[in-house]
């Protein structure tokens, strides 16, 4: 499938794409994380179990979104969904067991998390976290599977509110604006001030030789 294709699919093509799963696994859930890349922060998780009967119309892949409609999405996924969670794993945990495995603990902590537990898992990319459940692994599934898109957006939108909390105890960074991510503004302001208790010190070994 191309990028072309996949972006092309609506809501209802994703909600189709769990509904082939869902007869065979009556409660479905699809995980996501946010937050590998940056520079700074936890690495987040979500996962959801949408109701089948419930279209939320507008759910795709979060990077796909603009931040106001990510914003309503996550209070109606929150709203209208049977059970969801969200979970991290710390800038501890990812210096201890490194971004893969920090991000495959966030996934597991959100599974774990779920009120209603699920009979399958969707997890989106193509590594695995360890669960005591069913699940595969889906490529590029946050495109493909409403219920994997709207674990992005709630994964995508609670990291972007903590950053924004963020900011304003370390506001030298604008963590706001760029999100933790690795710019041009962020690293000179590392190189300013120093790296805060929030950044990734593993992130920033070309800095720090």
């Amino acid at each position: 499938m191309t990028k072309e294709t996949a972006s092309k699919k609506s809501t209802a093509d994703l909600y189709e794409f769990d509904a082939e799963k869902r007869n065979v696994y009556p409660i479905l859930c699809g995980v996501d994380e946010a937050g590998r890349g940056p520079l700074a922060g936890d690495v987040y998780a979500a996962a959801v179990v949408l109701d089948p009967d419930c279209l939320i119309e507008g759910i795709n892949d979060s990077k796909k979104l603009t931040e106001k409609k990510r914003e309503l999405l996550f209070e109606e996924i929150c709203e209208k969904a049977e059970a969801y969670c969200i979970a991290t794993a710390t800038v501890d945990e990812i210096k201890k067991l490194n971004i893969l495995g920090a991000t495959m603990l966030a996934m597991r902590r959100a599974v774990e998390g779920l009120e209603k537990t699920p009979s399958y898992v969707l997890v989106d990319g193509n590594r695995m976290p360890e669960l005591s459940v069913p699940a595969e692994t889906v490529i590029k599934g946050d495109a493909n599977s409403a219920s994997i898109a709207a674990a992005s957006i709630l994964a995508k939108v609670a990291r972007d509110r903590k950053l924004r909390e963020l900011d304003e105890l370390y506001p030298e960074y604008g963590f706001s604006k760029h999100k933790g991510y690795g710019t041009k503004g962020h690293y000179e302001a590392i190189l300013k001030y120093g790296p805060s208790p929030v950044h990734r010190m593993s992130f920033l070994k070309k800095l720090y030789k």
